[in-house]
């Protein structure tokens, strides 16, 4: 018994210090993202290379008078996400003199 609330005691805790973190810095924020989309970009090569090697396969034991498999579309070349430039804050222009 004390086993099982020393455990629900320990989950309780680390979610509330999970829930504590502070927010990511732009820096960290920009590289999460661009994890992200190389993962994303990692996950479509690797849908096209299945495709390509899924006709190799329905070529190989095609029966005649079957349709050719579909055909495979190329993912286009990685291309980082844009940065969001920092908007630079107006700087106040000074009244003309009368």
């Amino acid at each position: 018994m004390k086993k099982i609330i020393a455990f629900a005691f320990c989950v309780f805790t680390a979610t509330s210090v999970i829930a504590a973190l502070p927010p990511l810095t732009p820096e960290a924020q920009e590289a999460a993202n661009l994890a992200k989309a190389k993962t994303a970009y990692g996950d479509k090569v690797g849908a096209y290379q299945l495709c390509q090697a899924q006709n190799r396969v329905a070529d190989r034991f095609k029966v005649s008078g079957a349709p050719a498999p579909a055909a495979c579309t190329a993912p286009p070349p990685f291309v980082p996400p844009v940065v969001a430039a920092a908007a630079a804050p107006a700087v106040p222009v000074a009244p003309a003199a009368k």
